[in-house]
């Protein structure tokens, strides 16, 4: 079962529900030292070309998947493409297996590896190891890993972490800095910086500059610029959105930045499957307001065939500030590439 994201993991202060904190924090405890005994475990394996790691420290929704296509995208404009290798979270097959995206549906490798499948090779596997294998004897000269900062199953040549860079009144990335279940954080912030090579601070269109508090907190860190921004503007007369990602209330402040005319908003469980009953609530939510319905891309792989002219994709990317910056950092660690 797949649960929505508690908005108040991303509170500052104690006061944002204190007894279920409270009562988390025990678990929280035993979450963190198990991470940190599976790190100090792992025999990482070398496959022999170089892997690029982008995770992040905290329990989804800082936009590792945009990012990492953003990689993609910037290391095929200078000649060299890559493969992408995911978990396949949400997908049933085990792996490893490469992507068809003709043949394969999100029920199988997951909504996000249908969705980077269109422009890249993507390879699925719930063991690191053997997906970064099987794609290096494919072929692929450089891997881009998305996800898999606490796994120490693949030896990286660049490790990067992903960083949400939107900060709203009490609202803040790493909530009060509690280890999941209690908050957000995969583990304590000090401990996932220090095996970073660098952060990418990802910034929604409307956020100007970053926060000098956040940038404070990433320390000695080096930190790359990027942002997320709208494919295109959302289609025209009143909406109905809903979206089934981490943080399912950050695409109905995009959509409203935009300027979508969003009359209704639902947000729904990450990487669930979005049943026909639901489906039909939201359509007759929409006719009843003379909407129409809007989700995001990743939640557009997830419909049924039969409900995907009957809503509209809005696709964002990632887009860095300074892609120099970005080559020269892989170039440091991956010559030639």
């Amino acid at each position: 079962m797949m649960l929505r994201t508690p908005r108040w993991w991303y509170m500052r202060g104690r006061r944002a529900a204190p007894v279920t904190r409270a009562l988390l924090t025990p678990v929280a405890w035993i979450w963190t030292r198990a991470t940190a005994r599976r790190l100090a475990r792992g025999r990482p394996i070398d496959p022999g070309v170089p892997v690029i790691c982008v995770g992040n420290l905290t329990v989804g929704g800082s936009g590792k998947t945009p990012l990492a296509l953003a990689l993609a995208t910037l290391l095929d404009e200078v000649g060299r493409r890559p493969h992408i290798l995911s978990r396949g979270h949400g997908g049933r097959l085990a792996g490893p297996v490469r992507v068809d995206p003709a043949s394969h549906n999100a029920a199988d490798v997951g909504d996000e590896a249908v969705m980077t499948a269109r422009s890249f090779p993507v390879w699925i596997a719930k063991d690191r190891a053997a997906g970064a294998l099987a794609a290096a004897a494919a072929g692929a000269i450089i891997i881009i890993m998305d996800d898999g900062h606490q796994n120490p199953a693949v030896t990286t040549a660049l490790s990067l972490v992903v960083v949400d860079g939107e900060t709203r009144d009490d609202e803040w990335p790493f909530g009060d800095g509690a280890v999941f279940p209690a908050g957000p954080m995969r583990e304590p912030l000090a401990v996932g910086l220090a095996r970073a090579d660098a952060a990418i601070l990802l910034l929604p269109a409307d956020v100007v500059e970053p926060d000098p508090g956040l940038m404070a907190v990433l320390g000695d860190t080096p930190v790359l610029i990027a942002r997320l921004e709208p494919v295109a503007p959302p289609p025209s007369g009143p909406l109905v959105g809903f979206a089934g990602i981490a943080k399912p209330w950050k695409m109905e402040r995009a959509l409203k930045a935009a300027g979508a005319d969003l009359v209704d908003f639902a947000p729904l469980p990450d990487h669930a499957a979005i049943s026909e009953a639901t489906l039909n609530f939201l359509a007759e939510r929409a006719g009843a307001l003379g909407a129409g319905l809007i989700t995001s891309e990743k939640d557009w792989a997830r419909l049924p065939p039969a409900w995907r002219d009957r809503v509209t994709a809005w696709p964002v990317r990632a887009r860095f500030e300074d892609e120099a910056a970005v080559l020269a950092l892989i170039n440091g660690c991956a010559p030639g590439v």
